[in-house]
């Protein structure tokens, strides 16, 4: 390989050199045979193409070329589609673009349902019900504590006059 770009420690595809990321990008769009995909590469041998399938730098720079596609190319068409799904006849295929789009703007979790809402605020009310017991509880308590030390302090004022009597 020869030098690598600057971007190299963020993404497999830029650690590539020019040829092999053209070999990646063909790879993934195009349907071509090895002895095609050479030709592109400057390579004369097609057996250099299963040799750079098989190594261990092509699946890592493959997959990150992929995401690079889906993010630049590929986000503002899913965008467009999704936005022409919420109008579809189906009620499921509306809810399930809508959700998308929810979870696309950060307003929902990959794992929230209306259910496990319900549950999370039937559990949020459960432990402010809790709370609110234990803190009865503390202020009961600290009234007890009160009267008993009350209780005691007369005692002992009672025992310190009988002792003096």
């Amino acid at each position: 390989m020869k030098k690598p770009q600057k971007s190299a420690k963020i993404d497999p595809f830029f650690a590539l050199d020019k040829d092999r990321q053209t070999f990646v990008a063909l790879t993934v769009n195009e349907n071509l045979t090895n002895k095609e995909l050479a030709v592109q590469v400057n390579r004369k041998r097609e057996a250099t193409m299963s040799e750079w399938k098989k190594s261990d730098w092509y699946e890592p720079a493959r997959d990150a070329y992929i995401r690079l596609s889906i993010k630049g190319d590929y986000k503002v068409e899913a965008l467009k589609t999704l936005l022409d799904l919420l109008d579809a006849k189906s009620e499921m295929v509306r809810l399930q673009a809508a959700t998308t789009l929810l979870k696309m703007a950060g307003m929902l979790s990959d794992n929230d349902t209306p259910e496990l809402t319900r549950a999370k605020v039937r559990k949020a009310n459960a432990e402010a019900d809790i709370s609110e017991y234990n803190a009865k509880q503390v202020m009961n308590n600290a009234a007890d504590d009160l009267t008993i030390n009350i209780v005691r302090n007369d005692r002992s004022a009672e025992n310190e006059k009988a002792d003096n009597d």
